[in-house]
């Protein structure tokens, strides 16, 4: 702290202090870890902004149930999975802001995804339901396979009428 105090006062620059100004600090960060960016997908996962590495939050961060869009991240560590520590949320717009030179427009543009022409193309469809007096049984299909049955109790409260 006295060492960057001290670098302000030499450059003439006047020390203003807000605790709850912090995207200053995020925007340094990001001119600095540049390289080091990450974008959550569609399916939840997150991919690194030019490699398309993908990689995960570390179960420890205060961002970890969160998934911002874009986060700039210290370093990856291999364990099970390939997690990213050290991690801060950032806005996709920065980076063509403080590094023009590796990020373009096109980047960071939000990916749409693609319509689909086939009914019940990656969604869950329910097909059947019966009713045995005390069950409900959901019977459906994920892309035209069969996923699986969902028993609900009526007795318990979770039944849908």
């Amino acid at each position: 702290k006295d060492q960057l105090q001290g670098l302000l006062e030499r450059t003439e620059i006047d020390l203003l202090s807000n605790p709850m100004e912090h995207v200053g600090i995020r925007k340094a960060i990001t001119s600095g870890y540049f390289f080091h960016t990450a974008r959550v997908t569609a399916n939840g996962l997150y991919k690194t902004g030019k490699h398309q590495q993908t990689v995960h939050i570390h179960p420890n961060s205060s961002l970890f149930e969160q998934q911002p869009k874009w986060v700039i991240y210290h370093e990856l560590v291999q364990t099970s999975k390939e997690y990213m520590r050290q991690t801060i949320e950032i806005e996709s717009k920065w980076l063509v802001e403080v590094a023009p030179h590796y990020y373009k427009e096109k980047d960071i543009e939000e990916k749409k995804m693609p319509k689909t022409t086939r009914k019940g193309s990656g969604r869950a469809r329910l097909t059947k339901i019966f009713n045995s007096g005390k069950t409900l049984e959901f019977v459906h299909f994920l892309r035209g396979k069969f996923r699986g049955v969902v028993e609900f109790a009526r007795d318990s409260g979770s039944c849908p009428p």
